[in-house]
């Protein structure tokens, strides 16, 4: 027969459905006459959830299990002790706040762990992309370079550097390298503008700070020209001083 002590100590067992049928139909029937019972197994499940939801938000199939195991392995009664002996009610409490703190912390380990996993997958996705991007540049310079119809440009800079074009018409692309006297400050960079009808188009942003870069130039058929400046790291949809222009034509 379960008794008053023992009803109150299944608030944190509940709180994780870690109870059988029984148990639970017993102790829904206690939470509406026990207030203190109702407000901590509110408590508890508001715990566990600020507690899991900032590391993973879909838990691990085996979370559950891992929980349970150790509410299984977790005493769940207190050492026998001679009479007279503390307060019962006061027993239960603190068996209460420690199951659930045991079982909070198994929430977060777990989360915690899932949470490194997922970060360090991430990492290994977003370096194996940049890999892809340069291999698929490096294959697509060598193709330009090495087309029967390359053409290869140079001009000077105003600051006394080059900038030098290997276009080819068959694929409509170029490979451009600047390579200036001086690097830009930190925060500003060479830009790039393709100059159609006496227009200057906003094209690529070199890497920042840079003095020598190399980029693939698309789509050139219908372009006069290129040219380079410098502006902010972020670029400009309007251009500054030229500071070398090549022609394509």
């Amino acid at each position: 027969m379960t008794t008053a002590a023992d009803i109150h100590a299944l608030a944190g067992a509940y709180a994780l459905d870690a109870v059988d049928d029984i148990e639970r139909a017993s102790f829904d029937r206690h939470l509406a006459d026990c207030d203190s019972c109702a407000t901590e197994v509110a408590e508890l499940r508001e715990a566990a959830a600020r507690l899991a939801d900032p590391t993973w938000s879909v838990p691990p199939p085996r979370l559950r299990d891992d929980v349970m195991d150790r509410i299984a392995r977790t005493r769940q009664v207190g050492p026998a002790v001679p009479k007279p002996g503390p307060d019962p009610v006061v027993a239960v409490s603190r068996w209460r706040r420690f199951a659930a703190g045991a079982a909070a912390a198994s929430i977060f380990a777990v989360g915690t762990a899932a949470a490194t996993w997922a970060i360090q997958e991430q990492r290994v996705r977003d370096e194996r992309a940049v890999a892809a991007a340069a291999r698929a540049e490096a294959s697509r310079i060598q193709a330009i370079l090495a087309a029967p119809d390359a053409q290869t440009r140079t001009v000077r800079m105003s600051d006394g550097g080059r900038v030098t074009m290997t276009m080819s018409p068959t694929h409509n692309a170029g490979v451009l390298t600047v390579s200036a006297a001086a690097a830009p400050a930190s925060d500003h960079a060479f830009q790039l503008w393709l100059i159609r009808d006496e227009k200057a188009l906003p094209g690529t942003v070199l890497p920042a700070g840079q003095a020598a870069s190399t980029v693939v130039v698309e789509g050139l058929a219908g372009n006069a020209g290129i040219g380079v400046t410098e502006e902010v790291a972020t670029g400009s949809q309007t251009p500054s001083e030229v500071l070398a222009k090549l022609s394509l034509v």
